[in-house]
């Protein structure tokens, strides 16, 4: 088990703060990296997650980028950091958290990109005028904050 799991069984439902990373990889026509997830079932995100204990930020998004993608990526560059009560969540299990997300962006990458069945459908590098309607809120907001930059 990791981290979260095992503060889980100790505080069952109620709210934590939750701290995690995401990453916007980008490949040279200008696409987007995203991932058709198993949780919340179908709907695509950017491929990210929770830092275990010891991590940075960067590590975090380096380690599961790996693990959801199979893409090692380099030279993170950070969007911005988002958190407070708009992001607050109740997940389908009835866990309550708020997040701390840092999202970065890179075009530096390189593998054979392989979606983790146990937490994606599907990766695939979309157009930013073709996201999917059915879309992590919070993901599409730091999509929109980085086409700004």
């Amino acid at each position: 088990m990791g981290y979260v799991e095992d503060v889980r069984e100790l505080v069952g439902h109620r709210p934590l703060i939750l701290v995690g990373s995401v990453v916007i990889i980008t490949n040279a026509n200008g696409n987007i990296l995203l991932q058709k997830r198993t949780f919340p079932k179908g709907v695509w995100g950017l491929p990210g997650g929770l830092m275990e204990l010891g991590e940075s930020t960067e590590d975090a998004a380096e380690r599961e980028v790996l693990e959801e993608t199979n893409l090692h990526i380099d030279s993170l560059k950070l969007i911005n950091v988002y958190s407070g009560a708009n992001y607050f969540t109740v997940a389908q299990n009835g866990d309550e958290f708020y997040s701390v997300t840092t999202a970065y962006y890179t075009s530096d990458f390189s593998g054979e990109m392989v979606a983790n069945q146990e937490e994606s459908y599907q990766c695939k590098f979309i157009s930013p005028d073709q996201l999917p309607t059915e879309m992590i809120g919070t993901h599409r907001e730091i999509i929109m904050d980085f086409l700004k930059l």
